[in-house]
């Protein structure tokens, strides 16, 4: 007997729930979280870059006009990682061990490879 695979089954980018009748593409959620990523780690080294200005040269100003554009970077990397979580339905450990990774500089470049190969093999964090 042979049995007929359904469109969730084929495509990796795609989740869905038991007694559910429509799949949740993660295609746009995963691209959004990538960017995001890319963003707050390359946001994350430039904040870096002007706290040893302010702290080894004592210049404050750069670090004054940064550190509120890193934050608002920051906050939008919280909300698409956890628009990507509930789509994908990550754990809560897993959520927020990929929130904290946005927090540690060059971690936030590893961490999107992982989540974005898990996420395409439709495995969970």
């Amino acid at each position: 007997m042979s049995r007929v695979k359904s469109k969730s089954e084929d495509d990796p980018m795609t989740t869905s729930t038991e007694g559910a009748r429509t799949a949740v593409p993660l295609d746009g959620p995963l691209a959004r979280f990538r960017t995001a990523a890319y963003v707050t780690g390359v946001g994350l080294l430039g904040l870096c870059f002007v706290m040893v200005l302010r702290y080894a040269f004592g210049n404050a100003t750069p670090s004054a006009v940064y550190s509120p554009i890193h934050g608002v970077l920051y906050m939008i990397y919280l909300v698409l990682t956890i628009d990507l979580a509930i789509k994908a339905r990550w754990s809560i450990k897993g959520t927020v061990l990929v929130l904290l990774a946005g927090c540690v500089p060059f971690v936030s470049f590893l961490v999107e490879r992982r989540v974005t190969h898990k996420v395409k093999a439709g495995e969970k964090l």
